[in-house]
């Protein structure tokens, strides 16, 4: 079957930011729209692929239904049984079923949410593990990003005024076999020096979930609706010949 993503095209990461010098390649260029791409409301990364997932003190209930995840706004509204309908869009499973792997750079931006209880993530999942969090917010700490790698054990919890209920910040994250690298408004703030390893590939995971009070608060009473917005994000290969993140 044909692809729906852009043909391959050349880049020069200094598109992207003015650290890197070498040619690398976009290999995917997320358009949330396409179901080809990215499948809508389950996830294997969810225990039975969903709906819920209460044993990670989420309030989530997966949909697939496009008003909550197609447009790059990933939106949650509550439940009258006490869960929340929740967007998320994943790779797996898709006709493309598109990976990340070592040596990647993915790029994108957030406008992040402001309700309380709001949990927006983008990270990586595969066959039970395989996770990497390019970011995880939480409004409760207003200022503060979660970066982890949980293939090596590794984590940085990165606070900055740009950070902020409702704002907007642009992500990178380069999954290096001996580094991941994290960068936040095109300054690094974190490199774990322990990596992915160099066979490392997993699927890519977008979505709003809710939390349900056990590690942060769970949404106020009078709170129906929450959301945040993913755009821009794409995924950049080095090119034939070009070096590998380490």
């Amino acid at each position: 079957m044909p692809s729906r993503q852009p043909a391959e095209e050349p880049v020069s990461i200094t598109d992207v930011t003015t650290d890197f010098t070498t040619d690398f390649t976009t290999v995917f260029t997320a358009d949330f729209s396409a179901p080809d791409q990215w499948v809508a409301g389950r996830s294997w990364a969810y225990p039975d692929g969903g709906p819920v997932n209460p044993g990670d003190n989420k309030l989530d209930y997966l949909v697939e239904d496009p008003t909550y995840s197609r447009s790059g706004f990933f939106r949650a509204t509550r439940r009258r049984d006490g869960l929340w309908d929740a967007g998320l869009l994943t790779t797996e499973g898709s006709r493309e079923g598109f990976q990340v792997r070592t040596g990647d750079v993915l790029e994108a931006q957030v406008r992040l949410p402001e309700e309380m209880g709001a949990w927006p993530a983008i990270w990586t999942w595969r066959d039970g593990g395989q996770e990497v969090d390019v970011f995880e917010y939480h409004p409760d700490n207003p200022d503060l990003l979660e970066l982890s790698n949980h293939v090596r054990g590794t984590h940085l919890y990165h606070r900055s005024p740009a950070v902020r209920p409702g704002g907007s910040i642009r992500l990178r994250t380069e999954f290096g076999a001996r580094s991941v690298v994290w960068w936040v408004d095109d300054q690094k703030v974190f490199a774990d020096r322990r990596g992915v390893g160099r066979s490392w590939h997993a699927y890519l995971i977008v979505n709003l979930s809710v939390c349900a009070g056990r590690y942060h608060p769970a949404p106020d009473p009078d709170v129906d609706e929450m959301s945040c917005e993913v755009r821009g994000l794409r995924v950049f290969r080095p090119s034939a010949g070009g070096p590998h993140h380490q």
